[in-house]
């Protein structure tokens, strides 16, 4: 939930950044590559026993970094230039299912009745207050409707693949990797090193640090460290309480007043998010998966 929440603050300072002149691919890389400086800065100086990781993985972390972490990144500001803001986001949003599918079709994970309920009522209320009862939103083209759906399948390959990771590796470790090489990516795509000659100003530099820290390094490793103990499917679905958190954040920063039934969409989310929390996972693993614990 916290994750969530400092996710939501960030795009505050982004759309904010947007405004100043600074495109969404020029964020994407600067937020990957000083988030991998300052996590190496502190692993230097305070754990240097987090950069240890075994050769045969470094094909794994190029998948969740230099793919995953790299297009969950870019897919979604994409198609926000494509599309509304709120058809983005509800597009984006469809990856809980994904998660919950795959995890109970190769996972043995059960999807029990309290799950899947959660599942409907966090996507129905993120349908709310993303505005999806607007006809407008109809109006979108086919590319910003193949962005959304990249958001939507990279952000689910990227909850999956980490806690496939922190079977292995602390939370934090996976987190350094999938920035490296999700950074190491966007220097191939992208012009490199386009921001040390860019000029930016000081407000600018500060709006870019707080979404280096406040929205990249905390939420992504609170995030993972959520997976690490309620598993994939239930963090993703309580990750959806990002876009409420974004609605009434806006209300208070921007201006941006909340209809009706947005709110309404926010209070079925927090209903879904703690009706999942007040089940236990234990119970709700297959037969095999709990003799696997035990032993």
């Amino acid at each position: 939930m916290l994750a969530a929440i400092l996710w939501a603050s960030s795009g505050t300072a982004g759309k904010a950044l947007f405004e100043t002149g600074i495109t969404p691919f020029e964020l994407v890389q600067i937020r990957l590559t000083l988030s991998t400086v300052l996590m190496a800065l502190f692993f230097g100086i305070f754990s240097r026993e987090l950069f240890r990781i075994r050769l045969k993985d470094i094909a794994y972390f190029i998948l969740i970094g230099g793919v995953a972490m790299a297009m969950v990144q870019s897919t979604y500001f994409y198609a926000i230039s494509k599309i509304q803001v709120a058809a983005a986001t509800l597009i984006q949003y469809l990856s809980p299912i994904l998660v919950a599918i795959y995890s109970v079709c190769f996972w043995k994970e059960r999807l029990t009745p309290a799950k899947l309920i959660a599942l409907v009522l966090s996507l129905g209320g993120c349908y709310l207050v993303a505005g999806g009862y607007d006809l407008q939103l109809l109006q979108m083209n086919l590319l910003g409707i193949v962005g959304g759906l990249g958001a939507a399948v990279s952000g689910a390959g990227y909850t999956l693949l980490g806690e496939q990771g922190m079977h292995r590796y602390k939370p934090s470790t996976v987190l350094f990797y999938a920035m490296a090489f999700g950074a190491l990516t966007w220097h191939i795509i992208y012009p490199p090193f386009h921001y040390l000659e860019a000029g930016f100003s000081i407000d600018q530099w500060k709006l870019i640090l707080y979404i280096v820290v406040m929205g990249t390094i905390i939420p992504f490793g609170l995030y993972f460290v959520g997976i690490n103990y309620i598993r994939s499917t239930r963090a993703i679905i309580t990750a959806t309480l990002e876009p409420i958190s974004a609605g009434f954040i806006a209300f208070f920063f921007l201006g941006e007043a909340l209809e009706t039934l947005q709110i309404i969409g926010g209070m079925v989310v927090l209903g879904a998010i703690v009706l999942l929390q007040t089940q236990r996972e234990y119970n709700e693993m297959a037969p095999e998966l709990i003799r696997a614990r035990r032993t």
